[in-house]
C-alpha cells in the first residue's frame, strides 16, 4: 500500500495477528451499523410508543375520577336526602307555627291584618354595594339544625303563651262581666226604701228596667243550678261559674234554659218580666262570691 512521499507499507494478509485485526474491524462496523439501525428504528417508532402509553396512561386516570365521581355523586345524593327530609321537618314546623300564630291572633284580639301568616314577613334596607356580598355557611346542616333548634324554642314560647291567654280567657269567661240585659238600672245594691212598704230595706242586687220579653244573656260561662220559681224572686235563674260566683236572675216572664244545662256567655237564659215580688218589668240581677252577696255595680260596668 503506497503512501504520498513515503514508503509505501507492506500488509502481510499471512500474518494472524494482521487477520484478527481486520475481522475485528469488520465486526465492529457491522455492530456500528447495526446499532445505528436500532437507534433509527426507535427513532421512528418511539412516537408511537410514546403516545400510546400516555392514552393508557389517560384512560385510567379517567377511570379513577369516573370512581372519584361516582363517590361524591352517592356522598351528595345521601347529603341531598337528609336535607330533605330536614327541610320537610322544618316546614311541618313552620305550619304549626302559623297555626299556632293564627289562634293566638284570634285569642289575643288583636286587629285584622296585623299578623298575616299568609305572606311573607316585609324586609328591606339600603344595599351596600361596597360589602363582598352574602355568604352561605360554611356547614349548611349545622345552620339548619340551629334553625330548627330556634322553630322548637319558638314553638315551645308561642305554646306557653297560648296557655297563658287560654287561661286568661277562660279565666274572664267565668267572671262575671256586663249588664245581663238591655236596659237602665232602677234600683242600687244596698240599702233602700222598701216598693211595698215603704220602710227601710237591704236591696240585694240590681235592678234593670227592661220591657217584658226582652232577651237576658249570661254575663260568664257556668252550669244553671236551678231554674223555677222562688219566693219574692217569682220565675228565677241561677248560674254556678265555677270559681266561687254564681248569679241570680229573677222576676222573668219566661225561662230558656233547664237544670244542668252549660250555658255560654252572651247566652239567652230568659226574658224579662214581672213575676215574684215585683212592680212592673225588670230583671234582678244578683251576684254571689264565695257563697256571700256581692255589689254588682261593678261586675256590670266591667267589660271583658
Amino acid at each position: 500500500m503506497s503512501r504520498t512521499k513515503k514508503v509505501p507499507k507492506t500488509w502481510n494478509l499471512a500474518d494472524r495477528r494482521l487477520r484478527f485485526r481486520l475481522f475485528g474491524a469488520v465486526a465492529a462496523a457491522i455492530l456500528a451499523c447495526a446499532g445505528l439501525g436500532g437507534a433509527v428504528a426507535m427513532a421512528v417508532s418511539s412516537p408511537h410508543d410514546r403516545a400510546l402509553a400516555e392514552i393508557r396512561r389517560l384512560r385510567q386516570q379517567v377511570q379513577q375520577q369516573n370512581e372519584q365521581l361516582t363517590g361524591v355523586r352517592k356522598d351528595a345524593q345521601r347529603d341531598i336526602d337528609a336535607l330533605a327530609v330536614k327541610l320537610g321537618q322544618l316546614q311541618a314546623q313552620s305550619t304549626r307555627l302559623n297555626a299556632l300564630g293564627e289562634r293566638l291572633t284570634q285569642v289575643g284580639k288583636l286587629d285584622d291584618g296585623e299578623f298575616n301568616f299568609d305572606e311573607q314577613p316585609a324586609v328591606g334596607g339600603v344595599e351596600d354595594t361596597a360589602d363582598s356580598g352574602y355568604s352561605l355557611p360554611q356547614n349548611l346542616d349545622t345552620s339548619i339544625n340551629q334553625l330548627a333548634n330556634q322553630f322548637d324554642s319558638q314553638q315551645a314560647q308561642l305554646s306557653a303563651l297560648q296557655s297563658l291567654l287560654l287561661d286568661a280567657k277562660i279565666e274572664s269567661n267565668l267572671k262575671p262581666t256586663g249588664m245581663p240585659v238591655e236596659g237602665y238600672i232602677s234600683s242600687y245594691f244596698g240599702g233602700r226604701p222598701d216598693p211595698f212598704s215603704g220602710h227601710s230595706a237591704y236591696h240585694t242586687g240590681l235592678d234593670i228596667s227592661a220591657p217584658k220579653g226582652t232577651p237576658v244573656h249570661a254575663v260568664a260561662e257556668g252550669m244553671v243550678t236551678y231554674a223555677g220559681e222562688r219566693t219574692g224572686y217569682g220565675e228565677v235563674i241561677e248560674i254556678d261559674h265555677g270559681n266561687g260566683y254564681m248569679t241570680r236572675y229573677a222576676h222573668n216572664s219566661r225561662l230558656e234554659v233547664s237544670p244542668g244545662q252549660r250555658v255560654h256567655v252572651g247566652d239567652v237564659v230568659s226574658e224579662a218580666g214581672s213575676t215574684g215580688r215585683s212592680t212592673g218589668s225588670h230583671v234582678h240581677f244578683e251576684v254571689w262570691y264565695k257563697g256571700r252577696v256581692v255589689n254588682p255595680l261593678a261586675f256590670v260596668k266591667n267589660h271583658r
